[in-house]
């Protein structure tokens, strides 16, 4: 009795054995039938999206080891009185400058390995704007920021109106107030001592005179460094 008990118990292990084998397997095929579905298409587009970063990372950095900068120009002044003046600045290495005055090609000239330049320009009067572009590999930049520099070699004008050559001063008028005109742009000093000036070009300057001869030195200077002096004496008697 007990033997037919367990044969019937080996009997039904036995069937739910091949059961779960036939399960395995069948699970084992789906599995194989999706891989080969989706799977190995999706490995094959992960890996040209990989390949296609690679070519894009060496893409950018050809377009940027070819890419030609636009010139830095250099100098450190807006206005001068000489008719020449040497513009220095910065650019691709080895690459070629070509500077522009008032829109017209002014001169080419060579970059150094240490991407240094530098222009011997001559100036017209009055207003000049610069710029420059560089050339290399058949590749050109953009213009660089453009400079102003106004050229100037005239001095300004200085008229004196008060106090007067020889002029006399007593008692209480121990301050002489020093005035005149002069041209728009310009300073003025007055013994060393910056004068005032007006929106007309007008300045002012309150001067102590000490006993005896006070000399004044009244000088107009403008941006490009020319300057006019004038000299009066005058005398304070206390």
């Amino acid at each position: 009795m007990n033997r037919n008990k367990y044969s019937r118990l080996s009997k039904r292990l036995e069937k739910q054995s091949q059961k779960n084998l036939i399960l395995s397997a069948l699970g084992i095929l789906v599995v194989i039938f999706l891989l080969v579905k989706f799977g190995i298409p999706l490995l094959v587009n992960f890996s040209v999206f990989i390949g296609s970063l690679g070519k894009a990372d060496e893409t950018v950095k050809t377009e940027t080891e070819s890419f030609v900068t636009a010139p830095i120009l250099d100098i450190p002044f807006t206005a001068t009185n000489s008719a020449q003046t040497r513009i220095t600045g910065q650019s691709t290495a080895e690459s070629t400058v070509s500077v522009y005055l008032n829109g017209s090609l002014f001169e080419k000239n060579e970059v150094e390995k240490d991407g240094i330049f530098s222009f011997l320009i001559t100036l017209n009067d009055g207003e000049n704007r610069i710029k420059a572009k560089a050339e290399k590999d058949n590749k050109e930049s953009d213009f660089s920021d453009e400079l102003i520099i106004i050229y100037q070699n005239k001095p300004p004008s200085l008229e004196i109106k008060s106090p007067t050559e020889g002029q006399k001063f007593e008692k209480d008028q121990n301050t002489v107030i020093v005035t005149g005109k002069t041209d728009s742009g310009t300073r003025v000093t007055v013994n060393s001592f910056w004068a005032q000036i007006d929106e007309e070009n007008n300045f002012s300057y309150n001067l102590t005179l000490h006993d005896g001869d006070n000399e004044i030195k009244i000088i107009a200077e403008d941006k490009a460094g020319n300057k006019t002096e004038k000299n009066i004496k005058v005398n304070y008697s206390p």
